[in-house]
């Protein structure tokens, strides 16, 4: 190296470490994201941040750990109205209506300006981004998308007699099978529980919104403004779940709690439990006993529900900081990143480029509980959304837990639930 090469390589270092020193120039933003599954997730977002920042040295990211999904939406709509909205957030899918509706967000389509950005848009699984779209724009970027699948203990299957790689594919079978499922001691007290599917409030809509959907009903209009929550299917399907438990006896005859779900299973309490794939990595790690994943069964049809949440921009922010959270977005839900996900938490990686990394590949060769979630994506429906989302989603959830713990019939618990949605409602419908 010459006198002059070596001037100019210095002034030059000089430079870049003056750069790299100057935070003024960099654009910061705030990232609001929930946890709503076991597992070290914030070390795992923390460390994603760490790798955008490394890999955008112009952007610095204040990730804020925000609760659980219904306390991240409250305090990014609190901030909004209060004019300090974070600049990007993670929230429920079902959360569109109603961030649209407070004119708190941005469609994400307004961002996409090169190939590259169309190429990463049309990356995304149809069925995540459909419910994205409103009115003709596409409103959000999914991220830790999951579905409800059915987790069972193989090692009980085999002590009832049961063939461990042939769950209920049917709720006559589900039945069948949780009777000799279900264990009681000598006064006859239940010690293990054929099933549990969680009822608590804010939780009891997802798990029957598949069970609806297995006996061939929907809970709401694509457009979010009615529900048919009194329809003859949607009350049979509730009937069932009361049933499970009432006259059946394979489910717990109060309230199953979300929460304690996975620890139920974990300690053998519950044969078999419905909750999210983002508990896998959890309860893989955890379990003292072979684990199985299967799709829900049918009435007659299989089905599933979709769930978790996608990348928001808000609108109340400058357009340095925008698009700066838009750089964000896309490196969170690249391929890499989200196959990363996946792998470490159990989300279903919502593009099909992340299923083809061979980080994910691997993993499914040796983790074929995962591929369970994908595979039934075609046969989920959407989670409960609408207008008014959670005054709609708590007169839902009074009448699951009404009917639940016998203080309503399922008829008159979804006909109170109905009348209050379209009394909610109503001014959204033309």
């Amino acid at each position: 190296m010459t006198a002059l090469t070596l001037k100019h390589a210095l002034l030059g270092g000089a430079a870049a470490l003056s750069l790299l020193s100057t935070p003024a120039l960099a654009t910061d933003i705030t990232f609001f994201y929930p946890v709503q599954v076991g597992g070290p997730l914030t070390q795992i977002i923390d460390g994603y941040v760490a790798g955008f920042e490394e890999s955008h040295p112009d952007i610095h990211v204040d990730a804020v750990y925000a609760g659980n999904y219904i306390d991240t939406t409250n305090r990014a709509l609190t901030a909004a109205r209060n004019g300090t909205p974070p600049d990007v957030a993670v929230l429920l899918a079902t959360d569109i209506f109603t961030l649209i509706d407070n004119e708190v967000v941005d469609p994400i389509d307004t961002f996409i300006q090169t190939d590259d950005d169309k190429a990463w848009i049309d990356g995304f699984m149809p069925a995540f981004l459909a419910s994205a779209k409103v009115d003709g724009h596409l409103w959000a970027a999914p991220f830790q998308r999951s579905t409800a699948i059915e987790f069972y203990n193989k090692d009980a299957f085999r002590k009832a007699g049961l063939d461990p790689e042939q769950p209920p594919k049917t709720w006559d079978e589900l039945v069948e099978m949780g009777q000799k499922l279900t264990r009681r001691d000598a006064n006859g007290n239940v010690t293990q529980y054929a099933i549990g599917i969680p009822g608590n409030s804010g939780s009891a809509q997802w798990l029957f919104g598949a069970l609806a959907a297995q006996n061939g009903a929907r809970l709401m209009s694509d457009d979010g403004t009615r529900t048919y929550f009194n329809d003859p299917k949607v009350v049979e399907a509730l009937q069932f779940w009361v049933d499970l438990g009432q006259k059946y006896g394979i489910h717990p005859d109060s309230i199953q709690q979300w929460a304690t779900t996975p620890q139920d299973f974990l300690e053998g309490r519950l044969v078999m439990a419905w909750t999210t794939t983002g508990n896998l990595t959890n309860l893989l790690g955890k379990a003292d006993f072979d684990i199985g994943t299967a799709p829900f069964p049918g009435h007659p049809t299989p089905a599933s529900v979709l769930g978790g949440g996608n990348f928001y921009i808000f609108k109340d922010v400058s357009d340095e900081k925008k698009e700066a959270a838009f750089e964000f977005v896309k490196y969170m839900t690249s391929p890499a990143i989200l196959a990363d996900w996946s792998i470490r938490t159990g989300y279903v990686a919502p593009r099909d480029d992340s299923w083809q990394t061979k980080a994910l590949t691997d993993y499914v060769a040796s983790t074929p509980q995962a591929i369970v979630a994908r595979d039934q994506i075609p046969d989920a429906v959407p989670e409960l959304s609408t207008y008014e989302s959670a005054r709609v989603g708590q007169a839902l959830n009074d009448g699951l837990q009404a009917a639940l713990t016998g203080t309503a019939t399922p008829q008159e618990a979804m006909d109170r639930a109905q009348a209050e949605a379209e009394r909610i409602l109503r001014p959204y419908q033309n």
